[in-house]
């Protein structure tokens, strides 16, 4: 049966990564917040660290629109639930509107979302207009509802980007140039929003500027239909799963413990920097993060490396992704030379470097069955271990990441996107090994 929910609803994009797409779809929701509206924010393509600022920004998870890794119908449901108990759903792109296979401007098409294009205005004048217009008529399945100039000097800059704009694409906000306001950045993106303590007061203060520069700009409803997917199975009833998250693993879809818990499992999350145990469990889900910035706290908690070998030596499941899998190896040597002892339950060992080593979605079979994610690191990994299986880039990248398995300890570069099968997913965590 088609299930109909209708919400105010709108894909933030741009013609390229660093136009502000971020900062700008954290205004939004921020200002709309402030208003006492309920605001949720979804984005596309798998990112960890944007929906870390949007979070903060909407006061909700942000989940991950994605139609290599979820599907059409996985995204319509998605929507459709927050459709169903919002005032008003964002949708920040990823890099270029036509960008990628698939791109944002494929899943706008698909989800029928109105698209607001922020363009840098910094380095143009009237050409501002002409690439909005080329943007607009590129493809003819989308509608740009209307831009954002982005960074502009001052009001007569302004005012010389609108000329040319048609009546249909209308300059919905001048936004200027604010370098107090920047995000901080670092290898993998922007710094994690739990490491940036004045950032609620910056969101406010971006919020305050959209309000400021936006006045008369209205959302239109959007009709999201979807036909509702059948439950999970509870094949993972009366398992604990443990999931260490803190800021050396935070990499956390928060459709995966969704798909967890669906499963009927019983979620516990830890916090290894911070000194806490592993909490008596079945499984383990190590996901990536930055070991390599917090590699001391994780060697100051006695007993988080004992308790991994414990699980371990148990027979137990344990699931370790990209930077989990770095701290399952030898040692660690950070981009700085320093070296750090790892967990020592994987052969191998990893080096950062301060050049990116792998980026691409990935498509990988697991004895259990095919799982999709993606995978983004700038480390190496030197192991003796022969992989049980190797990935691929849907889009012929060069990217094709190891599957590494030893007794119950299963780890990758890939970061797993959960709901692309569940039942292999379940099909791991309930494997036990002989220990």
């Amino acid at each position: 049966m088609t299930t109909m929910n209708t919400c105010p609803a709108l894909m933030i994009s741009a013609p390229s990564s660093g136009s502000g797409k971020t900062s700008v779809t954290a205004a939004i929701a921020r200002h709309a917040r402030n208003a006492g509206k309920r605001v949720r924010v979804f984005k596309t393509g798998p990112d960890y660290l944007d929906p870390m600022v949007l979070e903060r920004a909407s006061g909700h998870p942000v989940y991950q629109l994605d139609l290599f890794m979820g599907g059409l119908a996985h995204c319509q449901g998605l929507l459709a639930q927050a459709a169903s108990e919002s005032d008003l759903i964002l949708v920040e792109g990823v890099m270029g509107l036509f960008d990628g296979t698939p791109s944002s401007a494929d899943l706008a098409a698909a989800l029928k979302l109105p698209v607001l294009a922020v363009i840098d205005a910094s380095a143009m004048a009237q050409t501002f207009a002409a690439l909005a217009v080329g943007m607009q008529t590129f493809r003819r399945d989308i509608r740009l509802c209307g831009v954002v100039a982005n960074r502009v000097g001052s009001p007569a800059h302004a005012r010389m980007v609108a000329e040319g704009l048609p009546e249909d694409l209308p300059l919905v906000a001048a936004l200027h140039r604010r370098q107090d306001l920047a995000l901080p950045e670092r290898h993998l993106g922007l710094v994690q929003a739990l490491e940036m303590p004045g950032l609620d007061a910056q969101l406010d203060s971006w919020a305050q500027a959209w309000g400021e520069a936006s006045a008369g700009f209205e959302f239109r409803a959007t009709r999201f239909e979807f036909e509702p997917e059948p439950a999970l199975p509870p094949l993972l009833k009366g398992r604990r799963i443990a999931v260490a998250q803190d800021a050396a693993f935070s990499f956390i879809y928060p459709a995966n413990l969704d798909c967890l818990r669906a499963l009927g499992a019983e979620v516990l999350t830890f916090a290894p920097i911070e000194g806490k145990v592993l909490p008596p469990c079945d499984a383990l889900w190590l996901p990536g993060g930055y070991p390599e910035l917090h590699a001391p706290a994780l060697r100051a908690n006695a007993s988080f490396f004992a308790d991994l070998a414990a699980h371990l030596a148990a027979g137990k499941p344990l699931l370790a992704e990209c930077g989990g899998m770095l701290a399952m190896a030898e040692s660690l040597t950070d981009t700085e030379g320093m070296n750090h002892e790892m967990a020592c339950l994987m052969p191998g060992r990893a080096q950062m470097q301060k050049r990116l080593a792998a980026l691409g979605m990935q498509k990988i079979e697991w004895p259990e069955g095919e799982l999709r994610g993606h995978t983004f690191h700038y480390s190496l990994l030197a192991t003796s271990l022969e992989p049980i299986a190797r990935a691929t880039n849907p889009n012929g990248g060069k990217a094709a990441e190891a599957l590494y398995a030893q007794g119950s300890l299963r780890a990758s570069y890939v970061h797993h996107y959960f709901p692309s099968n569940p039942e292999a997913i379940a099909a791991f965590f309930l494997t036990q090994h002989a220990s």
